[in-house]
């Protein structure tokens, strides 16, 4: 299993590598120019200008000039999105893509298991989604001193927990649907659409009370984002991250009796019609 952890995570280096940096460059900008915004007088008076729709997906926005206020807003809201494309499109081709490249047939010829093999490879993921936000996590430690933002290393730290919960909850749902739709490229989409549509909704029910009891289902309604900064709900993280381990022991038990195809896409598979047996009959005498 650790010569698939290791030889999984060699594979992803780029991933890990570009997004990384980016994710890191972005919260150095976005530290640097806290003190800014934080100095902004009539603060209130500038919030009201905003429209209500754009308020009520940046909750946090009217607490922008305090740290936890400042970093969901320009950060933790929009990483779910941002690095949920990271996440789900590798956990869709976790094990699909090589599937579908013909080479999967050919690795489970060597003397490895199928459970090894998957676990090796769920856990690269996971270590580089962690090694990808802890580059995130050192943009905004490193200036924070100069930044004028009174909060410490474990401080910045608390809001990456639930997000990494997301992203490996998202990450481990393409992987699972990968095992049960024609193709990894299908997943993906599928479980884009769906984190999407729930960043969407849980902007619509900040509008619209009725639509409470439906996002309180989802999985964004327990993300913390920056003001786990003020202190960190562990049921809600506990949840999401049994959530996530839950959605990969199910792909896991869809792996081991899966017949692993020889390359290319599958199909959906969908029943044909029956004929009428009348039909042929009727041919053969135009036939004859």
């Amino acid at each position: 299993m650790f010569a698939e952890f290791k030889h999984t995570l060699r594979r992803m280096r780029g991933q890990i590598i570009g997004w990384g940096i980016g994710l890191g460059l972005y919260a150095l900008m976005m530290a640097m120019m806290y003190s800014s915004v934080a100095q902004i007088e009539d603060m209130q008076a500038y919030l009201a200008q905003f429209p209500e729709e754009m308020m009520a997906f940046f909750s946090s926005i009217t607490e922008i000039a305090t740290p936890a206020g400042y970093m969901d807003t320009y950060f933790f809201s929009m990483m779910t999105l941002i690095v949920g494309i990271l996440a789900i499109s590798a956990g869709a081709g976790l094990i699909a893509s090589d599937e579908e490249k013909g080479i999967l047939d050919l690795v489970l010829a060597h003397p490895v298991s199928r459970s090894r093999l998957f676990w090796g490879r769920l856990l690269a993921l996971v270590a580089a989604l962690a090694l990808t936000l802890l580059v995130g996590w050192l943009g905004w430690v490193l200036p924070s001193g100069s930044a004028g933002m009174d909060v410490d290393g474990l401080g910045f730290l608390l809001p990456f927990l639930p997000l990494f919960a997301q992203l490996f909850l998202f990450g481990s749902l393409a992987l699972l649907l990968s095992m049960l739709l024609p193709a990894g490229r299908l997943a993906g989409v599928a479980t884009g659409t769906l984190l999407v549509a729930n960043y969407l909704l849980l902007g619509m029910a900040n509008m619209n009370d009725a639509l409470q009891p439906v996002v309180k289902l989802t999985p964004l309604y327990y993300y913390q984002g920056g003001l786990a900064v003020h202190g960190l709900n562990w049921t809600w993280l506990g949840a999401l991250l049994g959530a996530a381990l839950l959605l990969a022991l199910a792909a896991w038990a869809l792996f081991r009796r899966r017949d692993i195809r020889v390359g290319g896409e599958r199909s959906w598979h969908l029943p044909r019609p029956a004929r009428h047996p009348g039909r042929g009959l009727k041919r053969a005498a135009k036939a004859g």
